[in-house]
């Protein structure tokens, strides 16, 4: 007779509850209702542009479909996200839920992205946890990431790719960080005047395909991909010179910079080539046959070398260039909705996606706008951000700022574009992971890190330390359950749930969202 064997049973931690907690509480949130509300059953807003591509591509077969019509304007922007849309449509059908539920799970993902990515910025200060719940909650809790992560457009696609990216980056860094502690701990940094070498670095190569895959979103996936590249070549250099490599900025040069750019450049753009599989094997994808067609703008270019398939790809590519060139204001291109960069910092300016009054008189609304209790925040948190970067050398905080500039800068270089709210998405992962690290310096992060409040020991030092770190773990657990309540209370507003008008003039905190 065998002895028995106990098996030891298998606890989870406290990490894994939380994400599993926020996964449910995403799911209930993006799930329920989700194919309300519709146009008398056809989409809306903008989704009229995206589900008919979409349904294109899965009936031409979701390996070599593309969209052939270009509906209700050229098709201008890069396939990726209309063949996830696809996915959905060939399970679900052309209902809804089909154009929806692809943008709803990446949208559960986002939130549980976002949460893990500051939970690694912030775990070294023994608040890890803390902070990542608090970036989930907030992450579940904000307007923009709700409505976009149940509309069937393209951003909050693009937003999972990025927060993905970001995420990988940073596990990269840590990778980088063991290494380097490992050399130095073993005598080794002072080996070569170059510094150790990192060896490959799969975390950045899984982060190269993250931000492929934002750029075969949309072309606003470039201004990711340049600040991220710049930032890892910059850290890579920080992390040298901070270990005592005796030529830092030559060995950022030598064994950096050439790999990092083929991870966050070049494989990026093997990516985006990869996601036009479908239409180079087309007959009919838009301006297939242009050169065949004798398009006299082609034939000016003197690039009759490359095959016609080639030139009629940069011909699609040089076309929707000059719609978005052309989409501006001065070109008479006016919209009752659209809003500036300056307007997004507090979601001033909100974006009316679906509006009815039925026969009782009730309002059913979409709006989209941020969370204000979130997004009313940004300015502060921006600043703050860039305090502990640049006086306090707290590098975590490089995540958000470098990731909020990346989706906010690019678009101040041409103000006169039309622009929307919904550009906005890509910045909310950020800012809520700035609140959220701000809320675990509350809570005792900065007591925990190399700036201690009062160094001297002593029973007075101790209480004064105990009483800071209560105080503010109560008052970040006040500004959650505040954040929570507000996100309730604007529900209505976010996904169609009927009002009276005195209860949606109660919403209507600023003028900009009527």
């Amino acid at each position: 007779m065998k002895p028995s064997v106990a098996v030891p049973r298998v606890r989870p931690t406290r990490w894994s509850v939380i994400l599993t907690v926020l996964a449910v509480l995403g799911a209930v949130t993006r799930l329920t209702e989700l194919g309300y509300p519709t146009d008398e059953g056809t989409p809306v807003f903008d989704e009229k542009h995206y589900v008919p591509q979409s349904w294109q591509i899965l009936r031409g077969g979701l390996s070599g479909g593309i969209e052939d019509n270009p509906a209700y304007g050229l098709v201008v922007h890069p396939p990726l996200a209309k063949q996830l849309e696809a996915l959905g449509m060939w399970v679900f059908g052309d209902t809804p839920v089909g154009w929806r539920i692809s943008v709803a799970l990446l949208g559960i993902g986002v939130i549980l992205l976002t949460a893990a990515t500051a939970r690694r910025l912030a775990s070294s200060t023994g608040y890890g946890d803390w902070v990542g719940l608090s970036a989930g909650l907030l992450a579940l809790c904000d307007g923009i990431l709700f409505v976009t992560g149940r509309s069937a457009m393209l951003d909050q696609f693009q937003t999972f790719f990025v927060i993905l990216a970001a995420y990988l980056l940073v596990r990269d860094h840590g990778q980088m960080e063991a290494t380097f502690r490992r050399d130095f701990a073993e005598g080794r940094i002072a080996d070569n005047p170059l510094g150790p070498r990192a060896g490959y670095r799969w975390w950045r190569f899984a982060a190269g395909l993250a931000l492929g895959g934002a750029l075969a979103v949309k072309w606003s996936g470039l201004y990711y991909i340049a600040f991220f590249g710049l930032a890892v070549v910059g850290v890579d250099w920080w992390r040298r010179r901070r270990f005592g490599v005796q030529r830092p900025l030559a060995g950022t040069f030598a064994r950096d910079c050439v790999p990092a750019f083929a991870s966050v450049v070049i494989l990026p753009a093997v990516v985006y080539l990869l996601s036009w599989r479908a239409w180079f094997a087309s007959e009919t994808g838009v301006f297939r046959h242009e050169v065949e067609a004798g398009n006299d703008r082609i034939s000016s270019w003197g690039l009759d070398w490359l095959p016609d398939s080639w030139l009629n790809f940069i011909y699609y590519h040089v076309s929707v260039l000059d719609f978005h060139e052309e989409l501006t204001n001065s070109n008479g291109h006016h919209h009752p909705w659209e809003s500036k960069p300056w307007e997004w910092l507090a979601s001033t300016r909100g974006l009316l996606y679906y509006s009815e009054t039925d026969g009782s008189g009730m309002k059913h609304v979409v709006l989209l706008t941020g969370t204000p209790v979130i997004w009313f925040l940004t300015v502060p948190v921006l600043l703050w951000g860039l305090w502990c970067l640049v006086r306090r050398r707290q590098m975590a905080w490089l995540v958000p700022v470098v990731g909020y500039l990346a989706g906010f800068l690019p678009w101040l270089l041409n103000v006169d574009r039309q622009m929307y709210l919904f550009y906005a998405t890509n910045l909310a992962p950020f800012l809520i992971i700035g609140l959220a690290l701000t809320l675990g310096q509350l809570a005792g992060w900065s007591i925990a890190g190399d700036r201690p409040v009062d160094p001297s020991p002593g029973l007075r030092a101790a209480v004064r330390r105990l009483w800071l770190t209560r105080t503010g773990m109560l008052f970040g657990v006040f500004y959650l359950v505040l954040a929570v309540w507000m996100f309730l209370f604007f529900l209505p507003v976010y996904s169609g749930l009927p009002l009276t008008h005195q209860q949606w003039h109660w919403r209507m905190w600023l003028p900009g969202w009527t």
